[in-house]
């Protein structure tokens, strides 16, 4: 019985985020005022620096994590939104990737990224689930190099499934890197219902949880980079930017999906400003 209720949970988690990523007033705000191509979490060296060039840093940063990125290696991006990760990595370095995302509106406007980047055969969008992955299981010196993901398993009713199935298909030696919006290990009970009220899911994971699921998969934890006041410096971005937009979004998107989003964001600055959130980079390895 609790296997029946946990896959009607995860199912329901997915087709929650697949809509909503689908809506055309998401797809109109993320790739316009989040970030352009990367919408995810940003790392601001200045407050006032444009969204964009702050979440292209989280590319950078996440990307120097792996000083051995080779030509010849495989990505598996969890996640992939528009496809900025994939194409950075697939032009820096030369690697195939493989995109996974559950979203087919973000994914036709990937391919057509990738394709205006000359990078369609580098990389291959793949609509699907990361808890459900079209890969066989890795073994010897088969299986994925690197798998990547941003900001994107908080979406997930299972999480534990999610990185069961990248040491799955991780390659022995590989590595896993990735940021997700948290819960603190601390946060009292009850504070961040508005906040999963707005995203749809009965909780976060945090640091702790990654930490010892990893370990328990069999992974070994690298580092955890704890760079929470980001978070909080992002979300205050992207409201700023909102609110400075405003009139202009308004002509394509749904008024009340602004003011949706402006409480959404307000909760998310609330919760980071009172220390209940935790957000930063995680570095797995799967060991040989």
């Amino acid at each position: 019985m609790n296997n029946m209720n946990s896959s009607k949970t995860q199912s329901a988690a997915v087709e929650t985020a697949r809509d909503y990523y689908n809506s055309d007033d998401a797809d109109h705000f993320y790739s316009t005022i989040w970030g352009g191509e990367d919408i995810h979490i940003g790392l601001y060296e200045d407050l006032d620096e444009p969204i964009n060039v702050a979440s292209h840093r989280t590319v950078q940063t996440m990307a120097d994590c792996l000083s051995e990125l080779k030509a010849d290696q495989v990505v598996l991006d969890l996640g992939s939104g528009y496809c900025g990760a994939a194409r950075y990595l697939a032009k820096t370095y030369g690697v195939q990737v493989k995109a996974v995302n559950l979203s087919e509106i973000e994914n036709q406007r990937a391919r057509e990224l990738n394709l205006a980047a000359h990078l369609s055969e580098k990389i291959q969008v793949i609509d699907g689930s990361f808890e459900s992955l079209p890969f066989e299981s890795a073994e010897g010196t088969t299986g994925f190099d690197v798998i990547w993901s941003q900001d994107a398993i908080l979406h997930s009713a299972q999480r534990e499934q999610v990185l069961a199935e990248a040491f799955r298909v991780l390659k022995p030696g590989g590595y896993f890197v990735f940021t997700d919006p948290m819960q603190a290990d601390d946060c009292p009970p009850g504070v961040l219902q508005p906040i999963l009220d707005r995203i749809h899911l009965p909780s976060l994971g945090s640091p702790g949880f990654y930490r010892q699921v990893a370990e328990r998969l069999g992974f070994d934890v690298v580092k955890f980079d704890n760079l929470t006041q980001q978070l909080i410096n992002h979300y205050q971005r992207v409201l700023d930017e909102t609110e400075r937009h405003t009139s202009e979004l308004i002509g394509k998107i749904d008024p009340a999906y602004i003011e949706r989003m402006k409480a959404g964001l307000n909760h998310w600055i609330d919760g980071g400003k009172h220390g209940y959130l935790a957000w930063g980079i995680f570095l797995l390895q799967k060991p040989e």
